[in-house]
């Protein structure tokens, strides 16, 4: 009996919206059949790339004329709820977009509300956890080899809203998803609060999650440097602290373990040929079957991304916060009129500044 194919259409078409868009191309599974950019150069450019599917600098219009089955999401995070109600409304079946979820709690609900009323799936793009080093360590961690696990960490040297919410996702998972029950956290630094994704230049803070595990979590240019990688968005060191020893992954850099059996390391790193293509297949699964649930769904990106606000709300309230959060203004905005002016003490390196390749 043959698989059916579903219909997608990709809107942005950079770098990541590339990425997505060649990879549901070459999966038999998926036929892209609309794409979007307000860019009409690129657009075209994309197209010849893409077997020419219907082009349209208007969402809703490319919405309308295809009918996809999945809506395919790669913009900035300041247009994420309208274009995530046009896909909605014209009726697809699940919505894949770029992280951040939102650019606030409160946008973030709104999305969570409007996808499970109309009972849409959505998938956030946490994909590096397709890694075989990252999946290496859940395999070690999950084993038992490090024995109790009472520490869970996650550090990198980019900005809040591009990474924070990639350490928390993969934080939960090497502690089995377990609830977050309050957080405490203090940031610094304005420099990058004017950003299209806007974030204090350095945030710090701790994690308790009702399983007894505690979450240790630094995000920007005070955070702990990974010499052993040479590219900034690739400096990331996610893993896991237990009774007999620990388990962790380097975004750029492979992994590494010290358990009851001894020390040991593999390879690995952050490679989008490689981490696409199962992130894809994934969809195509969770279509056919609601029970095979996308390991990057809305649901658990939503918790994390509670978990990173809730932070931003513990350094304006200047104090232990709750979850679940309850309604409030705009994270982002509040921390604006509280940050002092005091420049972080690691400055910025220049090679920081661009979206990587």
């Amino acid at each position: 009996m043959s698989q059916p194919v579903y219909k997608v259409v990709v809107v942005g078409m950079g770098k990541r919206g590339m990425h997505h868009a060649t990879t549901f191309h070459a999966n038999p599974r998926f036929e892209v059949v609309g794409i979007c950019d307000i860019d009409t150069a690129r657009l075209q450019s994309a197209a010849a790339q893409l077997g020419n599917p219907v082009t349209s600098t208007d969402a809703a219009e490319l919405l309308a004329k295809t009918k996809p089955d999945l809506f395919c999401l790669t913009t900035m995070p300041n247009i994420r709820y309208s274009m995530i109600k046009l896909a909605v409304e014209a009726g697809v079946k699940l919505v894949a977009y770029e992280k951040p979820m939102a650019l606030s709690l409160r946008e973030a609900r709104q999305i969570m509300e409007l996808v499970r009323q109309a009972g849409v799936k959505t998938v956030v793009s946490h994909q590096h956890r397709y890694g075989a080093h990252y999946q290496k360590v859940k395999e070690i961690i999950a084993s038992g080899a490090i024995g109790r696990v009472h520490t869970v960490y996650g550090h990198a040297t980019g900005w809040m809203l591009h990474m924070m919410t990639h350490l928390i996702d993969y934080m939960r998972w090497y502690n089995d998803n377990a609830e977050a029950e309050w957080v405490m956290a203090q940031a610094s630094g304005r420099g990058k609060l004017t950003d299209n994704h806007p974030s204090p230049d350095y945030i710090a803070g701790v994690i308790h999650f009702a399983n007894g595990v505690r979450g240790i979590v630094e995000c920007g240019a005070g955070a702990p440097d990974v010499p052993e990688v040479d590219y900034w968005w690739r400096k990331a060191r996610i893993g896991a602290q237990g009774t007999e020893g620990f388990a962790e992954v380097l975004t750029g850099g492979g992994w590494r373990a010290v358990t009851k059996n001894g020390s040991m390391q593999g390879p690995g790193t952050m490679d989008y040929n490689l981490d696409m293509p199962p992130y894809i297949e994934d969809m195509a699964r969770w279509l056919d079957d609601d029970s095979a649930v996308h390991p990057c769904n809305g649901e658990d990106a939503y918790k994390g991304f509670e978990i990173m606000m809730a932070m931003v709300r513990s350094v304006v309230e200047r104090g232990q916060v709750a979850l679940p959060l309850p309604d409030g203004p705009p994270e982002i905005e509040e921390l604006a009129k509280v940050l002092p002016d005091k420049p972080v003490l690691l400055s910025m390196p220049e090679n920081r500044k661009e979206y990587p390749a």
